[in-house]
């Protein structure tokens, strides 16, 4: 008997617009059709193959890009995910970018800047570990942050008001809409993690020296605004959730199922293309004819 295939890119993970968008109907620990662990580590596999020959395709035909955002809370995965598909991914065609906090030339410019900067040109894959999101949503729990950008306009705290945020995911979604139009696909993950298992991930971090490198103080301050940031994460999908540059919210507690998850998505995503090999012109086909007699005459 044929076993079914595991198909994730669903409804139960994807927004498209935000409208109704309600994150706590998003469960942490939800595994779609898997039976168990082991299930979801076969699919991952067998996609990863898939999605190098279609990242071929994708630098073949040099007529699209691919950005892959990444958010979420600490100790939900991030790192370990993005390297586990991008694993199986055409390493010449693709670059994973990291942002931290801005730098003095960074805060220079606006903060699309940064990023814009990082952006895939057209055949290759940029993977954003966290993006210019951070801006409407780290900034929204610390809205000192903005302060320190030196916005004209903006001096202080008062002036961050719900003004100013509709305006940046206005920004955003004219962005990722210019890109799209141009075309430049973009997905979109949070990884959605339960504020229980991050604890656990924590005392793990803690308790094993091999990890304890990971941990920082810094991940507890942040935990205490746990709420604040659900909030700025709820906001944030549903203003810039589009169908065209959609948000996936992936449970992150099962963190097998979290990778084979994200990458079903892509390789889905690539798949809907229906890329094909450029075809040569009779004249380059005679040119390769003549190189191969070449060759067999050495």
């Amino acid at each position: 008997m044929t076993k079914k295939h595991h198909y994730l890119h669903d409804e139960k993970l994807a927004v498209y617009e935000g409208r109704n968008f309600q994150l706590k109907n998003f469960n942490t620990d939800y595994q779609g059709n898997f039976e168990n662990q082991k299930d979801g580590v076969q699919q991952l596999e067998a996609d990863k193959k898939k999605l190098y020959e279609l990242q071929q395709l994708l630098f073949a035909t040099d007529n699209h890009a691919l950005l892959l955002i990444f958010q979420a809370m600490d100790a939900a995965g991030k790192d370990s995910t993005i390297s586990h598909v991008f694993s199986g991914m055409f390493p010449q065609a693709g670059t994973v970018h990291s942002f931290k906090v801005p730098g003095q030339a960074e805060l220079d410019h606006d903060y699309l800047w940064r990023t814009t900067n990082c952006l895939p040109e057209r055949g290759r894959v940029s993977i954003f570990n966290r993006s210019y999101y951070e801006e409407i949503l780290v900034a929204k729990v610390h809205p000192q942050i903005v302060l320190n950008q030196r916005i004209p306009g903006v001096s202080s705290l008062k002036d961050v008001d719900e003004t100013f945020w509709k305006n940046r995911y206005e920004s955003i979604r004219n962005q990722e809409k210019h890109l799209t139009q141009n075309g430049t696909i973009i997905l979109k993950f949070f990884l959605n993690v339960s504020k229980e298992e991050q604890k656990k991930r924590f005392v793990s971090r803690i308790d094993e020296s091999k990890k304890n490198w990971k941990f920082s103080l810094e991940d507890l301050e942040e935990r205490k605004h746990w709420d604040a940031y659900q909030k700025a994460y709820q906001k944030a999908i549903a203003e810039t959730a589009t169908s065209d540059a959609p948000w996936f919210v992936i449970p992150a507690d099962k963190k097998w199922f979290m990778r084979a998850a994200v990458c079903n998505i892509i390789v889905n995503r690539l798949a809907e293309l229906n890329l094909k090999y450029p075809e040569l012109t009779d004249a380059a086909k005679a040119e390769l004819k003549e190189a191969r007699e070449k060759l067999m005459r050495e």
